[in-house]
Formats: C-alpha cells, structure tokens, sequence
C-alpha cells in the first residue's frame, strides 16, 4: 500500500475538481510507493499513467487495470474518454442528466399559461396535465424546481 500523503488542499481541491481518488489504497503499482510526484489521490494521474503503461510500455490491459485499482471495463472506458478527449475526458462527471431533460421549455412554458389562468393550481394537479398534454412522467419536486429556475431567470 502507498504511504499515505500528509493532509494538505490537494485533498479538497481534487474532491471539488471531481478528481479524488475514492480509493488511492487501491493503487498498488510501485511508481506509487516512495515519490510525492505520483499520488494515488489524484484520479486522473492515476488513470493517465495507467494508460500509458498499457500503450507506451506494452504492458497488458488485465495487469494494468489491477496495478492501479481498476476493473477491465474501467481501463476500457477511460481509455476511450482518453482518445475522443485527452486528459479532461478523464475527470469524472457526475452521473445523471445535465439539465431538466423533461421538463423542456415549451413544457414549463405550458405550465406557466395554465399558472396564469388558474394561480391556484397545485404540483399535483399540474403534473397530471403534462402527462395529458405531453405524455410525459414527472416528478412533482421536478415541476417545482423548473418553474423555481424559470422565476430566477426572470430576476
């Protein structure tokens, strides 16, 4: 197991960054034992050189993905952010929808004609009428957080 790296803002930058190492105990290649350049915490280092181990050294994909805490399908899948991207396409991305994939602009618009005609209208019955008029599955919390985020472009 590496030795561990004292407690410093590289920790906090990395989580903030997306790229924190989750477990730096897992790493286990010896470029990662004894030299602060190489730090187990930082994910895409460490994915970084496992690619290039692979590529430049020859060494296998199954040897790699092990020697630096990675499952077969992980080297595959950082190898390919890699190649379409380069280093940013190894920091993680949260997973999950980036926007209101849903709830559209012409749906909240929608939902803003029927709050003008009728301001009493609850979520719910709100949400029954975009499966009506859309045919569309939604989560009331997620029609309050659109018209929430259609207010604040207002301001």
């Amino acid at each position: 197991m590496p030795p561990r790296k004292p407690l410093d803002g590289k920790t906090e930058a990395l989580r903030r960054r997306g790229c924190l190492n989750a477990n730096p105990q897992s790493v286990r290649d010896d470029v990662y034992r004894g030299d602060d350049f190489f730090d187990p915490r930082d994910l895409v280092q460490v994915k970084y050189e496992m690619l290039r181990r692979a590529r430049v050294d020859g060494q296998s994909i199954a040897a790699c993905a092990a020697a630096f805490g990675f499952s077969r399908p992980t080297f595959y899948q950082a190898q390919a952010a890699f190649e379409g991207q380069g280093l940013p396409g190894l920091i993680s991305r949260k997973p999950g929808p980036r926007r209101a994939h849903k709830l559209s602009e012409q749906v909240v618009d929608f939902l803003e004609g029927l709050l003008v005609d009728d301001s009493e209208l609850r979520t719910a019955e709100l949400v029954v009428a975009i499966q009506r008029r859309f045919g569309l599955e939604v989560h009331a919390r997620s029609v309050e957080r659109a018209l929430e985020r259609r207010k604040k472009k207002r301001r």
